[in-house]
């Protein structure tokens, strides 16, 4: 009887890992590895959005509701710079590069993210 609790769970761990490896797999299946790259910044109680290109260089600043927040681009990377928040959490993320990283600054309801250009 233990024999075949732990075969159970065993082929039920396999299942599982096998679905992950094949949702990896196909997640980015459906995209091009050399489209280029954005940072969309989304604030404020409203989930307002705005698309930034990281092929041009400059400083935004957003007024959030809450706080005004400061995102850089540079060089094809986004960051949060001077923030008003009293932690500056979101300046310790520091440069996003790569598809799907995050940063946030919870006090000013904002969440930076670099996502495929639309």
């Amino acid at each position: 009887m233990r024999h075949k609790k732990l075969f159970v769970n065993l082929l039920f761990a396999a299942v599982i890992l096998l679905a992950a490896g094949a949702l990896f797999l196909l997640r980015g299946a459906g995209r091009d590895r050399d489209a280029p790259l954005q940072a969309r910044l989304i604030y404020g109680d409203g989930n307002a959005s705005l698309d930034l290109p990281l092929d041009a260089d400059g400083v935004y600043d957003v007024d959030t509701g809450y706080l005004t927040v400061h995102v850089e681009i540079r060089d094809g990377a986004a960051r949060f710079i001077d923030s008003p928040c009293p932690d500056h959490v979101c300046e310790g993320y520091g440069w996003l590069t790569l598809e799907d990283q995050t940063a946030t600054c919870l006090p000013a309801r904002a969440v930076l993210t670099i996502v495929p250009a639309a």
